[in-house]
């Protein structure tokens, strides 16, 4: 199966594309730090959510019907660049931040 084969499986499911982007970019993030062996603290599991989206985008106005980029596309990336790091971002910054949120409390 092709990568637009794929996207277009994920949105047969019933899953909104932005709602896929938040839902993988989570899921990503999780993964390379457990990969990795790195805390979500650390940039690297947050960078490996950009590279993905980065590669996701160019993908797209690469392999999709239009021979040149369009405005209409730029503005379509940066929406799902934006959409799909805010969670990612988060996570990063709390983890950094504000560690103890989420760690156990005593009982």
């Amino acid at each position: 199966m092709d990568w637009m084969g794929m996207k277009e499986l994920a949105a047969d499911l019933y899953i909104a594309k932005d709602a896929l982007h938040i839902y993988l970019a989570f899921i990503i993030q999780i993964c390379a730090a457990v990969l990795f062996r790195k805390s979500l603290s650390n940039a690297l599991p947050w960078l490996t959510v950009l590279l993905f989206e980065l590669v996701n985008e160019g993908l797209d106005m690469w392999l999709g019907e239009e021979l040149h980029i369009k405005q209409w596309q730029l503005v379509g990336a940066a929406h799902d660049l934006v959409n799909t790091m805010i969670l990612p971002t988060a996570l990063l910054l709390l983890c950094r931040h504000a560690p103890a949120i989420f760690r156990r409390g005593r009982t």
